[in-house]
């Protein structure tokens, strides 16, 4: 596996116990997204209502949970807390697997989802103990290329079996998913971390630390970062949704946009990854996205007037704006969060950081589907609008910050060493 870094654009030196264990744990993920939803429906016997009525509660279960968690982290250990993550979530995969009824699918979908909601924050946490700062970023970029890989290979694993059509081939989808964090859990077990395991001293509590001026400041870097991640709901909801409803284009054109999306995210991710070095590049690579998506969003307003042909052109063209902003504002976000996070609360930090990316996929959709969509490509425009402000607001909220760090220095300082 030591070639894989290399062929993702990175030097090598990124351990690949994480990369496999990205690996695994999206491929289980994979077959979860391809095939969950119609063992929910033809075997378990819900509605498309109550999955969507479950899905929704447990969103919310996920969203306040998360940062509870990344508290406990700093208290105990981030390693020995993903790992128990990671056995939580197979037991409540399996939990899922054999649900009888919307409450038992409600309540196990909310457990699965107290998991879920804490896992991002706790490996982003775990990398940087381990590899310390000068591999902490380009390790997430691999991680997030070979997740991309997982997702692809685990829903092509779906296939057959929801070909066979039987329940229980339905239910291997879950068990599947729930092996691979059993897999993940064991790897990460053995993963070697510098950051010393706690030692019970009082620490200042986490709801008083983000309470402090700075961590206010680190709530508005989290709400931008947030609103930069709506390029998840633009690709898997608003793009499908106005290409067929509102384009000349083939519905064809929508799994092709999204092959093109997630194989541009594998090769780039970790090139893209080293214009975000320091606190300054973390800047320039949150402003890019909000540019570069700003873009897309032009590009695909004007779709809804042009012919077949140039519509698939100027699609295609705004995807792969899209793809850069998306790769910008990952690198961005990784970077800034480390950067401003308290090393003492590092694990409930992060977990804050990414309360903006979770509440986008759950806000997002209910929010952009019926505005964005609406009307002749106005809705367009105006997000455009939305992400050059978020952009503009970058620069100001990050020097907020980095004044009121314990010793002030220029955003140029604080480079992750090359």
């Amino acid at each position: 596996m030591r070639w894989l870094p290399a062929m993702l654009g990175g030097d090598g030196e990124i351990p690949r116990v994480f990369v496999v264990v990205a690996l695994v744990d999206s491929i289980g993920t994979g077959m979860f997204l391809a095939g969950s939803t119609i063992f929910f429906v033809r075997s378990v016997g819900l509605t498309p209502a109550q999955v969507g009525l479950g899905l929704a509660v447990a969103g919310a279960v996920g969203f306040v949970s998360a940062v509870p968690i990344g508290a406990l982290a700093d208290r105990l250990g981030s390693r020995q807390v993903l790992v128990a993550v990671q056995l939580w979530r197979a037991a409540s995969q399996v939990g899922l697997a054999f649900a009888a009824g919307p409450l038992a699918f409600t309540v196990l979908a909310s457990c699965l989802a107290v998991a879920d909601g804490a896992a991002s924050g706790l490996t982003q946490s775990v990398v940087s103990d381990a590899v310390g700062p000068q591999r902490r970023v380009p390790t997430m970029a691999a991680m997030r290329a070979l997740r991309n890989v997982g997702f692809g290979v685990g829903a092509l694993a779906t296939a057959p079996l929801l070909a066979a059509g039987t329940e229980w081939t339905y239910r291997s989808v879950m068990l599947g998913d729930a092996l691979s964090f059993v897999v993940a859990a064991v790897l990460l077990s053995r993963v070697r971390t510098s950051r010393p395991r706690p030692d019970g001293r009082p620490r200042q509590s986490p709801l008083r630390a983000l309470a402090t001026v700075r961590d206010h400041r680190y709530l508005a870097l989290a709400g931008l970062n947030g609103v930069l991640c709506l390029h998840m709901t633009v690709l898997a909801v608003l793009i499908p949704l106005w290409t067929v409803e509102s384009t000349a284009a083939p519905a064809a054109v929508v799994p092709f946009a999204v092959v093109v999306n997630t194989v541009l995210a594998v090769v780039l991710q970790v090139r893209f990854s080293r214009t975000a070095r320091g606190i300054s590049g973390g800047v320039r690579a949150l402003r890019w996205s909000g540019v570069a998506m700003a873009g897309a969003c032009l590009l695909i307003a004007v779709t809804g007037r042009t012919n077949v042909w140039l519509t698939v052109c100027v699609l295609a063209a705004g995807v792969l704006l899209l793809t850069f902003g998306e790769l910008w504002q990952s690198a961005g976000g990784w970077e800034l969060s480390y950067a401003f996070a308290d090393q003492e609360t590092l694990s409930t930090h992060l977990a804050v950081f990414h309360l903006g990316t979770t509440a986008q996929s759950i806000l997002g959709p209910a929010l952009l589907a019926p505005t964005v969509l609406s009307g002749d490509g106005v809705g367009w425009l105006a997000l455009s609008v939305v992400f050059v402000v978020v952009a503009a607001l970058v620069a100001p909220t990050v020097a907020a910050l980095t004044r009121a760090l314990p010793e002030p220095v220029p955003l140029a300082a604080h480079r992750s060493p090359s």
